[in-house]
């Protein structure tokens, strides 16, 4: 039995190539996370929340259009809400290890600090829910957008019950 060679129409070529291009010309995709229960609505209250301008950078529209994500400039800062724990905080994953870990504070919030090739990843620790901001290099000191989205994180992200205020 000899092999079936089947020619795709040019229109079919042209149309393959652009989509292929134009995914690419976009940046990076958004993954965006899905949380649950009190969590997705803690996330949506938060995202509702954020200011339209972070570090200089307006409000943007993530590629995949999420209620637990926001962007602002460009390059992207990125806020996810709703993530998993980072591998560095969650014991038994094969990168654990917080005490070598970096946390910042920034106006009554906790970041973990992870160093990235192009900037740096923040994530909440101490809150019921993890909320991830990626900063590229561009906008060093990377950690200048934290200061405008502290004060929505603070009103939405609850403190876990071992670092909040008995009542």
């Amino acid at each position: 039995m000899s092999p079936t060679v089947r020619r795709v129409p040019p229109v079919v070529c042209a149309v393959l190539i652009a989509t292929a291009c134009t995914s690419a010309d976009q940046g990076p995709r958004i993954e965006p996370p899905a949380p649950v229960g009190e969590a997705a609505d803690a996330c949506r209250a938060l995202t509702a929340d954020l200011p339209e301008r972070v570090d200089g950078a307006e409000r943007g529209e993530p590629d995949r259009e999420s209620p637990f994500t926001a962007v602002w400039g460009d390059p992207e800062i990125v806020l996810r809400c709703g993530v998993d724990e980072p591998q560095v905080l969650t014991p038994g994953s094969e990168t654990y290890d917080p005490v070598g870990a970096e946390f910042v504070g920034v106006n009554e919030v906790s970041w973990l600090l992870e160093e990235e090739s192009d900037g740096a990843r923040f994530t909440t620790v101490e809150r019921e829910v993890f909320v991830e901001m990626t900063v590229p290099d561009s906008y060093a000191p990377e950690v200048n957008p934290l200061l405008d989205v502290a004060t929505a994180i603070d009103g939405h992200i609850p403190l876990e019950a071992l670092y909040a205020d008995p009542e």
